[in-house]
């Protein structure tokens, strides 16, 4: 079976698109630096899938480091997670982002070129439409400059991999443009555990739910919105691992370029999920308003058909599914991975 390398395997998302790789019987290999993620993953990892994963420790944005895992393997493709994330984090430190993210892409880019392996998976971002004219947005829907450099990152990324698949004929590009990913594995012993104060709703909520935050503060309340706060697609996160094994069985050895969207169709606001997470945990979650936040825009959700039509793939888990799921990680781990 193929070996897939998954450039920042330990991190929220990779970890359990790792785990979904070992499950439809590829074998992953793990290249991370710990910046987005911890060491205590990896045993984690194993307890799940029931035998260890190899693991290289490394940055994107160093070469030596980056070929070592081409050199000692045949890699016959990459996910490549590896970068940073952080919307508001991104404005006020842009050109960390451009060299992580672009910059270490580049590096990655140029080392699978010229180790002859062409299969490229690049973990994109529903970001890249910037503010929809229309939504539910489509594959085709307009690529406009983004609300913050790190949407602006994935815009350069995937512009960078489309060039460099007409340069070389024989990669395989797949950018696949996520929403926005919640929950957890079922198994409680994997989640989302973010460094510092938690940039995203879903790690804020349930570190609130827990006692780790006094109160969830909500950014804006004035969006045209029915109860005014931004809409999102909420998907499950094992749904959006299952999306790049479904993306590599479909594009593995297939060149050109192929681009879908992994949402659930559904927009639900803020309050929404608010209400939600209170019913999951038996009481109301305290929050507060606060102002708007840079960078964020008012409504986003996907057309998620095209997934479904080309790679058989579908997002399962319902709203209920994804509270129920981070609460019990974040129940199980109070202070996530502890070091």
């Amino acid at each position: 079976m193929s070996t897939i390398l998954v450039t920042g395997g330990a991190g929220y998302i990779g970890s359990h698109t790792v785990v979904e790789l070992v499950k439809a019987g590829y074998d992953p290999i793990i290249f991370d630096n710990f910046s987005n993620a911890k060491p205590a993953v990896l045993p984690r990892i194993k307890q799940i899938c029931g035998r260890s994963v190899p693991f290289y420790a490394g940055d994107i944005r160093v070469r030596e480091q980056m070929e070592r895992p081409f050199k000692e393997n045949k890699i016959d493709g990459v996910i490549h997670f590896a970068g940073l994330k952080a919307v508001g984090e991104s404005v006020k430190k842009p050109l960390e982002y451009y060299d992580n993210n672009v910059h270490g892409s580049t590096v990655l880019l140029e080392v699978m070129r010229d180790y002859g392996c062409h299969n490229f998976i690049f973990s994109s971002s529903s970001t890249v439409y910037g503010e929809p004219d229309k939504v539910p947005l489509t594959e085709d829907s307009p690529i406009k400059r983004a609300n913050s450099p790190y949407g602006q990152t994935k815009i350069d990324i995937e512009y960078m991999a489309e060039e460099l698949q007409k340069a070389v004929p024989e990669f395989s590009v797949t950018l696949l443009r996520y929403f926005n990913p919640v929950g957890a594995h079922e198994s409680g012993l994997i989640g989302e555990d973010p460094r510092g104060i938690p940039n995203n709703l879903m790690p804020y909520l349930t570190q609130v739910a827990v006692g780790r935050l006094e109160c969830l503060t909500i950014f804006g309340k004035d969006y045209p919105t029915p109860d005014g706060t931004c809409i999102r697609d909420y998907i499950h996160v094992v749904d959006l691992a299952t999306g790049h094994v479904a993306a590599l069985k479909h594009c593995l050895d297939k060149p050109g370029v192929h681009i879908y969207n992994l949402g659930t169709g559904t927009g639900y606001s803020v309050i929404d999920m608010v209400k939600a997470f209170s019913k999951a945990i038996g009481h109301e979650l305290p929050h507060k308003f606060g102002p708007r936040r840079e960078g964020d825009v008012v409504c986003c959700y996907a057309d998620p058909s095209k997934a479904k039509n080309e790679l058989g793939w579908v997002a399962t888990h319902t709203l209920e599914d994804m509270t129920r799921d981070a609460y019990n990680w974040q129940k199980n781990n109070p202070n996530g991975y502890d070091d």
